[in-house]
């Protein structure tokens, strides 16, 4: 068949998975864009490219930063960005490892967070650094200028084109500025223009900027703005031209550069130590900054090229990605889903999509040091290829294969065969110390999982493999046969998936008398269980037992011999543990789940023993339903996560019980909240939560195309005319 005819064929089976008119996309992208008319710290916007974001506020610049701190703050991130501080005390990582014996016939060492001493000095150090840095603030430069001072603001986020546009008064002057982010490179540009009949003498450059530069805090989850440090760290002048200059940045050794450029007159000056201002001698400033890893390299654009770039960009995301149009839903909370599945796509896409995993917070501020957390990749990326955005996974898988050398160590070191995927790290793999994330061991299926996603939606993302870190494309383009691009995500991720799967049935442990094999010695999803006591929790044995199919399959599709001992462990895991209400324990071990407030609090990960994973042997339907109920009457639900809700959804809607799925993903609770922006809050450490609007789109992708096996359409809406949802290019879940 050749490639025409090849995609032909494609877009015709795409197409009839619905039978209704096709989604007018700009319409539903649109209706949903914020509008923000006041100065809400929670209602920060942000442009980004999957591998940099710059985060404004209400003057679409950001030049409040300190105003906004505590609320969605104004960061500049890049995948590259880091910076450790200095290492006086010679700690070496080696330092925070202990010992611990939990019955697999070795001794087994894990980075963790000893109390006292040296050990504890390097696991503080090791931790905290590296760190994400904030590459630096672009303000408006008004004398004086107040939050305050700001009346009569409009602010807009088009996300069909990409630009944020505001509008507002500072003491009677009227300012307009759009604000939009290249698609392939680290560049802000922006245009500023304030009304001449409106000026006053109480303004003066009034489309005059500034660059404030901060030193890092090295802070557990904070913006990363240290202002007071200004004599730890330089921004010197490198190159300047009538129109353009480089400034050069150096922060304990660690050195990027800023190249900036402007069509109208203005002036670059420094007006103290980390902080330069651009002087306009117009009534417009119009300019484009970019931040560069490296290289000093002048940023040949210009706004009008970089908004038509991005509105090419956003368009060919939104249009050829899957959609879901809620508009048809007679349901009165349908209107606020769709805002949340629209924001999600956006804030997911704009820095999530990088050539390295995300943090939980993205590249709006720093959480956990700005560190990534492995457990979360699922949750952050695994609705890419359901959502028809293949490329931008893969882009972000292929980290593995550079961090393989520490993931093998980890295993090593603690006498397992195979890779031990790390918990919290950095974009070099090193594991950083943990008294809970090192005992983790869900995060170790995640690369088999996503891999088959991957592999899956081949035909429906009608994709072949576009080259690693580009950022421009959301898209595999057809251009050679399917077979072929098979053979690509088979050779490119196969081995990795082996030495995944060879370590997770090193760790089963096999019980000769009972003639089956535990999972034993981990702290579990739900993280108030301790690993010197926990076995046999029901969503990591799920998980076992899925991945291990899955990577026997890998095997065969290379022409490679199952694996007998991964076969074995499929057939004897143990089944999932009750209690004598029928009810499912968070572990064998704890009989009293269902009376201890710390169980019964966290994660409800029991649930996601099914709905992430299909009903399995190990499973009872009618005993995870009846499990459902209980948790859905009676969890500690002030103390959950994000991504618990679309968890809940997921059981529900594999268990066929389509209002609690719905319910769940609109139940009223603080860490169910979405912005105005669509930010999922969770308190006042976490104001962003990206691992909760990942959820919502995976669970989404779900509760409409639904899984391997269900003919049935939307099985994760209710039946009873209230909702009527239609779409577009989604791809089932296994």
């Amino acid at each position: 068949m050749n490639t025409k005819l090849r995609t032909l064929t494609i877009l015709l089976a795409w197409t009839v998975l619905t039978a209704y008119a096709a989604i007018d996309r700009k319409a539903l992208v649109t209706r949903n864009n914020p509008i923000i008319t006041s100065v809400d710290t929670l209602a920060s916007l942000s442009v980004g490219n999957g591998g940099f974001a710059f985060t404004s506020d209400i003057t679409g610049l950001q030049t409040f930063p300190e105003y906004y701190k505590n609320g969605v703050p104004l960061g500049t991130q890049s995948e590259w960005g880091w910076h450790s501080f200095d290492n006086p005390e010679q700690y070496r990582i080696e330092e925070s490892y202990q010992m611990y014996d939990f019955g697999h016939g070795h001794r087994e060492l894990y980075a963790t967070q000893p109390k006292t001493g040296r050990a504890k000095g390097a696991a503080d150090w090791y931790r905290s650094n590296p760190h994400r840095l904030h590459l630096g603030c672009i303000g408006l430069e008004i004398e004086g200028l107040k939050p305050s001072d700001i009346k009569k603001p409009r602010q807009t986020l088009d996300m069909w084109t990409g630009v944020i546009g505001s509008r507002f008064m500072v003491n009677g002057a009227r300012f307009s500025v759009q604000t939009v982010c290249h698609p392939e490179r680290d560049l802000i540009a922006a245009c500023i223009k304030t009304n001449p009949k409106h000026h006053t003498s109480a303004i003066s450059h009034q489309t005059s900027i500034n660059l404030r530069f901060p030193y890092p805090t090295g802070g557990h989850s904070d913006d990363a703005c240290n202002w007071q440090a200004d004599d730890k760290h330089q921004t010197q002048l490198v190159t300047q031209s009538e129109h353009s200059a480089v400034l050069e940045r150096t922060i304990d050794g660690t050195v990027y550069y800023i190249s900036l450029q402007w069509k109208e007159p203005a002036t670059l000056r420094e007006k103290r130590k980390n902080y330069w201002v651009l002087e306009s001698k117009d009534n417009q400033l119009t300019f484009c900054c970019e931040f560069l890893e490296s290289g000093k390299e002048l940023a040949k654009e210009s706004f009008a090229t970089v908004a038509d770039k991005s509105a090419a960009y956003w368009q060919q995301f939104w249009t050829e990605g899957a959609a879901v149009d809620f508009s048809h839903c007679k349901d009165k909370r349908a209107k606020e889903l769709e805002r949340r599945v629209v924001l999600s796509q956006w804030l997911l896409a704009i820095q999530c999509a990088a050539s390295t995993p995300p943090q939980e917070t993205g590249l709006t501020y720093n959480s956990w040091f700005g560190k990534f957390h492995m457990e979360m990749i699922w949750w952050h990326q695994a609705w890419l290829p359901l959502w028809n955005h293949a490329a931008m996974l893969d882009r972000t898988l292929r980290w593995y294969e550079t961090v393989e050398p520490m993931a093998r160590e980890i295993a090593m070191r603690q006498g397992f065969k195979g890779i031990r995927w790390m918990k919290m790290t950095d974009r070099s793999g090193e594991e950083a110390p943990s008294k809970v994330g090192s005992f983790l061991i869900w995060q170790q299926p995640h690369l088999i999982y996503l891999a088959e996603l991957l592999y899956r939606s081949a035909v429906a993302s009608r994709a072949t493999l576009t080259p690693s870190g580009e950022r421009n494309s959301t898209l595999y383009t057809l251009h050679s046969p399917l077979s072929t691009l098979h053979s690509q995500l088979l050779d490119r991720y196969g081995r990795l998936i082996d030495e995944t799967a060879t370590f997770m049935a090193d760790f089963a442990t096999y019980q000769k008398e009972r003639d089956r094999y535990v999972l034993k010695g981990m702290i579990p999803a739900q993280e108030t269980l301790k690993a010197a006591e926990t076995y046999n929790s029901p969503f990591e044995l799920s998980y076992w037992h899925f991945a291990l199919q899955v990577a026997q399959q890998w095997r065969e599709r290379r022409g490679l011999e199952r694996v007998a001992l991964w076969d074995d462990i499929v057939a004897k895991l143990s089944p999932l543990a009750k209690d004598s209400e029928n009810r499912y324990l968070a572990a064998e071990n704890k009989t009293e789940t269902y009376s201890d407030i710390q169980l019964i609090s966290d994660h409800p990960a029991v649930l996601g023993a099914v709905g992430i994973f299909p009903i399995s042997r190990l499973v009872d339907p009618q005993v995870m339903k009846h499990t459902q109920e209980w948790i859905w009457d009676n969890w500690n639900w002030n103390h959950t996560w994000g991504w618990d809700y679309p968890m809940v959804a997921m059981n529900a809607a594999r268990l066929g019980v389509p209002e609690f799925a719905v319910s769940a993903l609109l139940m009223d609770k603080r860490t169910n909240t979405y912005l105005p922006n669509g930010h999922n809050y969770q308190d006042g450490r976490l104001r962003c939560y990206l691992p909760g609007n990942g959820g919502l789109l995976t669970a989404i992708a779900m509760m409409c195309a639904g899984w391997d096996g269900c003919t049935e359409r939307n099985p994760g809406f209710p039946k009873n005319g209230q909702w009527d949802v239609r779409w577009e290019g989604l791809n089932p879940l296994p």
